[in-house]
């Protein structure tokens, strides 16, 4: 649905009203700078584009200019942000709005204006008539999180909007080292796809050499060198976050965190959840789910629940001051890959 939009918009085939919404606001803000650049033309931008927050502004002016002819334009586009009245919330609003003016213009819209609700709200209230009467009528985004086939495609996407092709085993790897964020992975693309220029490929040597590794990418790669029982090389990632100021304290509580997600992860696949099923469990991106998946199938229960034993005890004593901080991850270290983390 989501690609089926972008396609019509970038065709220029445009509805009189969109509705997006939901907790993704890139892909919201995407769309509707999409829209923004294939609805008006460069110099029409200053003359016919209107954006109004509706916490601030009844809904009453928007329409009024909606229903005004553009200038030196064909179409009028008005960003119509935080429309709380579609959500269930029960806030006091410092303004009034009109909703029924806005039900009768839902039902005949302006030939030549182009309505875009931006509603950054996780669910709306599909209870209300103006709700109904939206979504009915207009052309829906909904911008949740997407899962990893969606993130995938969105890749894709970018890496073809950029005019340059990505392998799907570069894909992998970019999602592996950048995560899921589509904040970051947009500005990753756009500096890889500089990198190689336009018409070229994106293979997974390009990424490996040029995208950025995170804190948290950093200790999942230490994690799964423990994993694999490379004592050396996580020594190394360890050493290496030290060299750049990252706090041992900090990185103690990521460590921590991913061993959490391990265990968790592995807990409610026992109790026969899906992945998908976890990932909305835990609120946690389906993509981290599928990797701590792998890495769980490495520990027992009893490892597991020991090592976080282990790591509620280095946190203790980081805080009250018992040993040195630098050495108390370093010996946390040792002992999971010496198998001491089994007594």
């Amino acid at each position: 649905m989501m690609f089926d939009l972008w396609k019509q918009i970038k065709a220029g085939k445009f509805q009189s009203l969109y509705l997006l919404y939901g907790p993704e606001s890139f892909l919201i803000n995407e769309t509707k700078q999409m829209l923004i650049h294939h609805v008006l033309n460069e110099e029409e931008i200053d003359f016919n584009l209107s954006s109004y927050d509706l916490e601030e502004t009844p809904i009453d002016v928007a329409l009024e200019d909606a229903e005004t002819l553009p200038f030196m334009g064909e179409r009028r586009l008005i960003i119509l942000q935080n429309p709380v009245f579609l959500t269930a919330a029960k806030t006091k609003e410092k303004v009034e709005h009109n909703v029924a003016k806005l039900e009768a213009y839902i039902k005949e819209p302006s030939p030549y204006a182009t309505l875009v609700f931006t509603a950054p709200y996780e669910k709306l209230d599909e209870r209300k008539k103006i709700t109904k009467e939206l979504k009915r009528n207009a052309a829906v985004l909904e911008a949740k999180k997407l899962n990893e086939a969606e993130l995938k495609g969105w890749i894709k996407e970018r890496a073809a909007y950029n005019k340059v092709e990505i392998t799907e085993s570069a894909i992998d790897l970019l999602l592996t080292l950048a995560g899921t964020n589509l904040f970051t992975l947009t500005s990753e693309l756009d500096k890889l796809a500089l990198y190689v220029g336009q018409g070229e490929r994106l293979d997974e040597k390009t990424v490996d050499m040029l995208v950025a590794r995170s804190l948290e990418q950093n200790i999942f790669s230490l994690i799964d060198k423990i994993v694999q029982r490379q004592i050396e090389e996580a020594l190394r990632i360890y050493y290496d976050l030290l060299k750049q100021n990252e706090e041992p304290i900090k990185i103690l509580s990521i460590i921590t965190g991913q061993f959490r997600l391990i265990y968790q992860v592995k807990e409610l696949a026992r109790r026969g959840y899906g992945q998908q099923q976890i990932a909305g469990h835990l609120k946690v991106h389906p993509f981290r789910i599928k990797l701590a998946a792998g890495q769980a199938r490495q520990f027992s229960d009893e490892e597991l629940a020991n090592i976080m034993k282990q790591l509620a005890n280095a946190d203790y004593q980081m805080k009250t001051g018992g040993m040195n901080k630098v050495l108390l991850v370093e010996l946390f270290l040792f002992r999971l890959s010496d198998h001491t983390y089994k007594k």
